[in-house]
């Protein structure tokens, strides 16, 4: 199994990346699981066509102990599990908490094994990285992590506070740093700063997504890549990507 965690600035377009990686694998064969770690619980929305789908701390909250798979997952067009953290109540409780106590629940449900998954992809949320929210890096969970980042000032200083972390926890057995994904948005100096970034964690920038209208015109649909533009140049980017993460993670 193929086990990865996406994380990036809020806005930075992690979750697009996220649902088109995971439709792309599952059209080569693989049994994908997206699972949205943000309390807004709108990680596979591009997914299954902003249906909604309870959250697990949602089901948890209504249920309790008498929570099943089947209240917590939705199968996609695309084949993709798909599974949404979800978040407190607003003003309640602690948003980190909520990523721990859901990613413990699909543990408990035995969910990997259940559906047969073979490649996990955790989208995370990446202005913070303390608590519940660095779960996904732990080990038995993600065994790398991407960051997708554009060229923006804020974005590569989130960025770079995500391969800090990352370095920092390395010697706990967590997660290791995969790689960067650039998302361009066509400011000064984008390259340099990301290849920058990418030389002072020693890794690489793993994949580059041009701002293409392709890629919008999709969210506006509602639709993933492989099934709005299956020819376009960003679809094109994107496979490239998930191709190079999967060789990264030893997938096959």
């Amino acid at each position: 199994m193929i086990k990865f965690a996406l994380y990036g600035k809020g806005g930075i377009g992690k979750s697009t990346v996220a649902s088109n990686i995971s439709a792309i694998l599952s059209g080569k064969g693989f049994k994908v699981m997206q699972i949205g770690c943000d309390p807004k619980a709108d990680s596979t929305a591009l997914l299954r066509g902003h249906k909604k789908i309870p959250a697990v701390l949602d089901a948890i909250r209504e249920k309790g102990k008498n929570v099943s798979l089947s209240d917590i997952t939705y199968i996609s067009d695309s084949g993709v599990v798909c599974v949404e953290a979800g978040g407190p109540i607003p003003g309640l409780g602690c948003a980190g908490r909520g990523i721990i106590n859901a990613l413990e629940k699909l543990d408990e449900l035995k969910a990997f094994e259940e559906y047969g998954i073979d490649a996990v992809i955790y989208d995370v949320l990446g202005d913070v990285v303390c608590g519940g929210f660095s779960m996904p890096m732990r080990k038995g969970y993600a065994e790398k992590v991407f960051v997708v980042t554009s060229g923006e000032k804020m974005s590569c200083y989130a960025a770079a506070n995500i391969c800090m972390a990352v370095d920092n926890f390395k010697n706990r057995g967590y997660a290791g740093l995969g790689g960067i994904i650039l998302n361009r948005r066509n400011v000064a100096d984008e390259e340099k700063r990301c290849e920058e970034l990418a030389r002072d964690f020693g890794t690489s920038v793993i994949g580059r997504i041009d701002r293409l209208k392709e890629i919008e015109q999709a969210e506006i649909a509602e639709s993933v890549l492989k099934n709005y533009a299956p020819g376009s140049v960003a679809f094109k980017q994107i496979e490239t990507i998930a191709e190079n993460i999967v060789s990264i993670c030893g997938g096959e």
